[in-house]
């Protein structure tokens, strides 16, 4: 059985990250005779300087890919389309903020130990996009950390502090160095890049053929 290394560079606010990832999920699912796969995720924040109270989501949008009002709607509904063939629901709505993830990342760093990063990746996911709840809330992240099975007061000491704050940053600083620009971006045996919210079978295929090159080396 060949084993894979998988790192996940991706934002909690990044609706194709969590799209890509139940894609590759999928894959590994159909694969799991063949690879044997360890999993980490690493951060990347889209707004490094969101305010903590936010600012309109669909406002942002339109303004940073230059989209107009109807253009927006074609691409949430798009999003919330390809959310319901992984299994995983958006809950748009107009009034819908983006938010500051720094303090998702400290925790997402402190969880890399524990076996719960991706549970706890899930359920900030789904605190963001289908609760649609204030990730910078330390109640919403006790939450959160609890869903995953970790400790939440632990999780509340955490977020007290500025614990993982040079984690985080330094892993940020990493990537960028690497050339990473936009997210999901899926580094295999940090060797091979798959960048974005790609199909289970372009996962697979392309897990395929590096497993069977790490083989011939």
């Amino acid at each position: 059985m060949q084993k894979l290394n998988i790192d996940i560079v991706s934002d909690v606010a990044c609706p194709w990250c969590v799209i890509g990832y139940k894609n590759l999920e999928q894959a590994l699912e159909a694969l799991s005779d063949e690879l044997s796969v360890e999993l980490n995720w690493h951060a990347f924040e889209l707004r490094p300087d969101s305010p903590l109270e936010g600012e309109n989501w669909r406002e942002h949008i339109m303004q940073k890919y230059g989209m107009s009002y109807e253009q927006s709607e074609e691409n949430r509904k798009r999003i919330s389309s390809a959310g319901d063939q992984v299994g995983f629901q958006f809950n748009f709505t107009d009034d819908m903020k983006t938010q500051n993830t720094f303090n998702c990342h400290r925790l997402l760093n402190w969880a890399k130990d524990s076996g719960q990063q991706t549970a706890l990746k899930l359920a900030l996911f789904e605190a963001y996009f289908t609760e649609r709840t204030n990730v910078n809330d330390p109640a919403v992240l006790k939450a959160a950390a609890a869903k995953a099975g970790l400790d939440a007061e632990a999780a509340a000491d955490i977020l007290a502090s500025d614990a993982y704050a040079d984690e985080v940053r330094g892993e940020e600083a990493h990537y960028q160095q690497l050339g990473v620009q936009s997210v999901p971006t899926f580094i295999i045996n940090n060797k091979y890049a798959i960048t974005g919210g790609q199909p289970a079978d372009t996962f697979k295929q392309a897990l395929t053929q590096i497993a069977a090159e790490m083989a011939a080396e």
